[in-house]
């Protein structure tokens, strides 16, 4: 019980300064990209972190959705990104946390930001006044959008992870052997299958 709440805390920690880097990053990326840019390619910006949040949230969902039986056939026929596949199955609790709560979280407040600097921007290329009624309704419209899509994409992107999960999964094992064969980075580790405890019949 204490090593579970030992290792807990320990992964809450670890995601919290994950985060907290992560979002530093990705802010000061997204600011330094949309201060030299058109209001028009500002837009794409925000749409492409959106759409960051939806991948990264599917990933999450075919980790949770996924069996590793078929990817221990595969890895026995040397299927590349076979034995990473189930690595990510195993640790599926660990990379639904870091997707669909890290970058997903992540992807939706840095998109609020990026809209809000996309709203500025296009109010000042229209020389629209600022605090004006046109200003209020292009923010509520542009908002809501962007808000609608996230909302709608991951309404789908769920659906979609669930049905081709193992497809999913399979993909990304291949980008975890390539990254750690190419440039020995190891972002999850092996994780032996607990094997349950047999009751023993008292003689």
């Amino acid at each position: 019980m204490r090593q579970m709440l030992k290792n807990s805390l320990k992964w809450s920690l670890t995601i919290a300064v994950t985060t907290f880097v992560l979002a530093a990053i990705f802010s000061i990326f997204s600011n330094y990209i949309l201060n030299d840019i058109s209001w028009i390619a500002g837009i794409g910006v925000v749409l492409g972190i959106v759409l960051i949040g939806i991948f990264f949230d599917m990933i999450g969902i075919a980790a949770t959705a996924a069996d590793e039986v078929p990817f221990h056939a595969m890895a026995s026929n040397k299927v590349y990104g076979a034995k990473h596949s189930v690595r990510i199955v195993r640790n599926a609790d660990k990379v639904a946390s870091f997707c669909n709560d890290v970058i997903g979280d992540i992807s939706g407040i840095i998109s609020g930001t990026a809209s809000a600097i996309v709203i500025i921007q296009l109010t000042a290329n229209f020389y629209i006044g600022k605090n004006s009624l046109f200003e209020y309704i292009i923010s509520v419209i542009f908002t809501s959008f962007i808000a609608a899509l996230t909302v709608g994409g991951k309404a789908f992107g769920k659906s979609f992870a669930i049905q081709f999960s193992k497809q999913i999964i399979l993909q990304a094992g291949k980008v975890l052997q390539f990254l750690e064969e190419k440039f020995h980075i190891v972002i999850l580790k092996e994780k032996k299958k607990r094997k349950k405890k047999k009751n023993r019949l008292r003689k």
